[in-house]
């Protein structure tokens, strides 16, 4: 679905234009054409292929989708993959994994926009209430698609970085440590959704500061270094996140231990009581003939005083000890 199709001179807009007339467009030198779509059908990719001379393996790419996040040189124009991370409106704390692909030559910009219910139409605002950044050309369209969708990281980081330390603070709470591993790996999973759409974006993208830099990046190398710098802070405070659920799970794992261990030892302390109440009845209950205390008048109630009072003897014990 096409959401607009506008040509810019001089960093303003001069009006929006029907796909039929890019090309036009595009042979003016002192123009440039930003185009989006969404959920682009074969179709539509095919016509921006023909409008814009897009290379065949960049278009086989948008138009398979799933891709790594990765920047490649065609050319005089680049190829963008940047993965569009959201909270899934069918799960409280699940993500939804969504893509852009940025298509940029001299005079033109194409994001192709998919699984994703997040536009893009504030970077266009943004863009046009800033003509001395948008005369700069394609090169910083793809900065500001790449600014905003890095952007986008950081309330997800937020959310992670919230729900780990709720996670934290129940460590410690009786009978809490299994359900514990269960909500830590789960935020794993999600914190490895959100480290493999950073991690390759960070390295692809520091093709585009410093070094030699594509020709339609020339002049906007500053900018980059910005969505660089936000790259390295996420991807350090993912590595953070993980080494803190990695160590969670090690603590849960020992709280499991532990609480094994004080069900043992009370399972321990009551079979010792109750062995010996066997034991006297087991001493008693044998069929010699010649045993003085089967024929003593009070021999049953001093068994009884004596069973009892070492059973409440040894509970005592145990319970001084904590283990009951």
């Amino acid at each position: 679905m096409l959401i607009n199709c506008v040509v810019y001179r001089d960093g303003t807009r001069l009006s929006d234009i029907p796909v039929s007339q890019i090309s036009e467009w595009l042979a003016r030198p002192d123009c440039f054409v930003w185009v989006a779509l969404q959920d682009a059908t074969p179709a539509e990719l095919d016509e921006m292929q023909r409008e814009f001379s897009l290379h065949e393996l960049a278009v086989e790419d948008a138009r398979h989708g799933h891709q790594r996040p990765k920047i490649e040189e065609y050319g005089e124009s680049l190829f963008a993959v940047l993965h569009l991370i959201e909270p899934d409106g069918d799960s409280d704390k699940g993500l939804s994994v969504g893509e852009v692909d940025v298509f940029v030559g001299p005079n033109y910009v194409l994001s192709v926009r998919s699984h994703s219910k997040l536009g893009f139409l504030g970077v266009r605002k943004r863009c046009e209430r800033e003509p001395e950044l948008l005369r700069m050309g394609p090169g910083f369209v793809l900065y500001a698609l790449m600014d905003a969708v890095v952007d986008r990281y950081f309330p997800i980081l937020d959310a992670l970085e919230t729900e780990i330390e709720d996670i934290e603070e129940r460590i410690f709470t009786k009978g809490a440590a299994l359900s514990s591993i269960r909500n830590l790996y789960q935020l794993k999973q999600r914190v490895m959704v959100l480290r493999h759409a950073v991690a390759p974006l960070l390295d692809a993208a520091s093709k585009l500061h410093g070094g030699r830099v594509p020709e339609v990046c020339a002049g906007v190398q500053e900018y980059f270094r910005d969505v660089i710098d936000h790259l390295t802070r996420i991807q350090a405070s993912i590595d953070s996140i993980r080494d803190m659920i990695g160590t969670a799970i090690q603590v849960n794992l020992s709280m499991v231990n532990i609480e094994e261990s004080e069900v043992t030892k009370r399972l321990a302390a009551w079979a010792a009581i109750f062995a010996v109440c066997t034991a006297f009845a087991g001493i008693w209950g044998m069929n010699f003939e010649h045993m003085p205390e089967l024929q003593w008048k009070y021999g049953y109630a001093a068994a009884l005083a004596l069973i009892g009072g070492t059973c409440i003897y040894l509970y005592r014990r145990f319970r001084r000890a904590g283990w009951l």
